[in-house]
């Protein structure tokens, strides 16, 4: 790519500015986003949403554009990683919210692709059925890891959990333990258990 001139002059009280070079704007201190606020949503179920940005101090100015889930703090409650353009710094957001029973399960295809992309996975528990596939969400310049992570309320462990794999195998565990990061191989008849929850 080529630097090149602006194609009329800058308004600098409006804030307006040009970049000859795009892949310098790291440099320059400049906000693309003109200081628009991040903004966080809470699911309320039935396709609500409630804005709790200012409750979240997640609501910066700085221009933030990849997000990544991660469980930084080790408790296998989701936290936030925030990378922001312009210079910012990386940002984490712990999860404050009260503290849930999770299960997050990674898969080692052996006849399916090395990852699992594409497997099904169900986890059954008590009268519910969380249905989740492995598919990796994608934004700008972050990727998630290949994790698939339930949120099993109080339940302490999963009556059963179900995986679907692409080649068609299918393998089936009962009693599987909640509070842990488990990684499952394609046709082996055990788990291996990665991580176990740490409590306060």
């Amino acid at each position: 790519m080529h630097s090149s001139d602006a194609a009329g002059s800058c308004d600098e009280e409006r804030g307006e500015f040009w970049l000859s070079d795009p892949w310098k704007v790291g440099e320059t201190k400049r906000n693309l986003s003109a200081y628009e606020p991040n903004q966080v949503f809470l699911n309320m179920g039935a396709l609500r949403f409630a804005n709790i940005s200012y409750l979240t101090g997640a609501d910066s100015d700085g221009d933030g554009r990849g997000v990544v889930v991660a469980d930084v703090t080790g408790d296998l409650q989701p936290d936030l990683l925030v990378r922001q353009s312009g210079g910012g710094p990386l940002q984490v957001f712990r999860n404050g919210f009260p503290k849930t029973g999770r299960l997050e399960v990674s898969l080692r295809g052996t006849k399916s692709n090395a990852l699992g992309i594409g497997a099904r996975i169900e986890a059954q528990f008590g009268e519910r059925t969380i249905v989740r596939q492995m598919f990796p969400a994608n934004n700008f310049l972050a990727t998630q890891a290949s994790v698939i992570r339930f949120g099993v309320e109080s339940a302490k462990t999963i009556d059963r959990l179900t995986v679907r794999w692409p080649s068609g195998s299918v393998q089936t565990f009962e009693g599987v333990p909640t509070g842990v990061h488990l990684r499952i191989t394609e046709d082996k008849s055990t788990y291996d258990t990665l991580v176990v929850a740490r409590t306060p």
